[in-house]
């Protein structure tokens, strides 16, 4: 073997070694990463739908993390079904859900429930997909029909059963609705069946949820589709139909963590449910009127909820 045989030999050698190496400098690296962050509990992924309400618990919840130590990546504005889908996942730890939501949309329960057995039936059924239900708040979410407060009192109009009356003697109201609402299996077709009303096709105008507020205010439409604890109800006047034949489930407001993120970090739970206990619907309604209204900050109006009921 000559010079330049055993040289091209050495390289190729030194070549292999050196790639070899690299090869387990690469999977350690890996596997530290992996290793840090299964340890890493102090970071936690929080997350928010794409409304006010969803807004400003979720600041909330990101900044009482923080006060205690907690790192946070917060992700907002995220898609109900996407946020769901994410936490499921993993990619999401904790978030605020509706129990009514859970029930009917990722659950698929269709038997009636109320307030109580909605919250134990989602329990159990998350469980087993490894979410955690924490206490629910006294804010209940829930879908509502509203009209102007004049109007409403003009007409002697309380509850959906007067609304449904009113119609059947031949009175004639232009309807707002989000097309979500308008679609679903337990949307406006089951309502009317329940109360034995129908909108005529004519008179039911759909449009992004935000906008039915707006254009019931501004006397384009007589009756609108709402969220109840919307501060924009209180603030431009309205009054909410009274759901006497409990068509619509219970919404709860409630925390959601994962249940290993749950398990690594027990405080979490003591700190949501302490949050929890301090909302109900006149207070979650005057801080989404504080925003959509007043136009404050979310992250100043949940700052001053916090200090103000000795959270932060």
């Amino acid at each position: 073997m000559n010079l330049k045989s055993i040289d091209k030999t050495n390289n190729m050698r030194c070549t292999m070694i050196y790639r070899i190496l690299a090869s387990l400098i690469f999977s350690l690296s890996l596997l530290s990463g992996v290793v840090g962050s299964a340890s890493a509990n102090s970071t936690i992924v929080v997350g928010g739908k794409k409304f006010t309400e969803q807004q400003l618990v979720a600041e909330m919840t990101a900044q009482l993390l923080r006060a205690n130590g907690y790192s946070v990546d917060k992700r907002p504005d995220l898609g109900s079904s996407v946020l769901r889908a994410a936490q499921e996942n993993g990619q999401v730890d904790v978030y605020w859900e509706y129990t009514g939501t859970s029930l009917i949309t990722y659950n698929k329960v269709t038997e009636k429930l109320d307030a109580d057995e909605t919250y134990k039936k989602i329990s159990e059924l998350d469980a087993q997909k490894g979410i955690t239900w924490l206490n629910p708040s006294k804010a209940n979410n829930t879908y509502a029909f509203a009209m102007r407060k004049e109007e409403a009192e003009k007409d002697g109009i309380v509850s959906i059963s007067d609304l449904a009356k009113k119609i059947e003697t031949g009175k004639s109201y232009k309807f707002a609705s989000n097309a979500e609402f308008f679609s679903r299996p337990d949307g406006l077709r089951p309502l009317q069946e329940t109360y034995k009303f129908e909108f005529e096709r004519k008179n039911i105008v759909r449009m992004d949820g935000g906008l039915t507020y707006q254009a019931l205010r501004d006397s384009q439409v007589d009756l609108a589709l709402v969220l109840s604890t919307d501060g924009r109800i209180p603030a431009f006047g309205f009054v909410v139909l009274k759901d006497d034949k409990g068509f619509f489930p219970s919404y709860a407001l409630t925390p959601v963590i994962r249940t290993d993120v749950y398990k690594e970090n027990p405080k979490i739970g003591e700190l949501l449910n302490a949050l929890s206990s301090t909302l109900d619907d006149d207070t979650i309604a005057a801080l989404n009127s504080r925003v959509d209204v007043g136009r404050e900050s979310i992250e100043s109006v949940s700052k001053e909820f916090l200090q103000k009921n000795k959270l932060l």
